[in-house]
């Protein structure tokens, strides 16, 4: 391959677009409305450790103050071959987004009972990335209605496939 050329897609997809972590009780805890996509500003160690998928967002959540959107609580364990003084595994990292999503975020998160909610870090053509997502946290009886809705559906589906398979 040719030095700064990409590859095509017979090549394969580029070594780094890959989840790194997600959060899959966000979409148990909150009703997502809105999904957002914010580069993230990282260290150099903390880019090496997301590369070996070493990232949790179990705790994470992000907040808007100012101008200026920070996700908390994410944990990136430091990098084994990096100095490691002064290194916070789950410092503020500031999230890069435009103004007008930063000024729309604003306003909605205002609202009574709207979150923003780390869904998941990834990378796209060799930058990190999180997906967030702007839902109302959902009520106990409504995470029992969306597994049993969830469990009904399973129901209905076996019972169609299973019809389907008989001569």
């Amino acid at each position: 391959m040719g030095r700064g050329r990409r590859p095509s897609s017979s090549e394969g997809a580029l070594k780094g677009d890959r989840t790194v972590a997600s959060n899959r009780r966000a979409r148990h805890d909150f009703d997502i409305e809105e999904t957002f996509e914010a580069g993230m500003v990282l260290t150099g160690p903390e880019v090496k450790s997301l590369r070996a998928g070493r990232a949790s967002l179990s705790d994470a959540y992000a907040r808007v103050e100012g101008a200026a959107v920070w996700i908390e609580n994410m944990h990136i364990p430091p990098y084994e071959m990096a100095d490691t003084r002064g290194y916070d595994a789950k410092r503020a990292r500031k999230l890069l987004l435009h103004r007008e999503e930063i000024s729309r975020l604003i306003r909605k998160t205002a609202e009574r009972g709207l979150s923003l909610v780390p869904i998941k870090v990834y990378f796209t053509r060799g930058l990190a990335k999180v997906e967030l997502g702007l839902g109302r946290g959902k009520r106990q009886y409504e995470k029992r209605q969306a597994i049993a809705a969830r469990e009904h559906r399973r129901e209905i589906e076996r019972a169609l496939g299973s019809r389907e398979r008989r001569p």
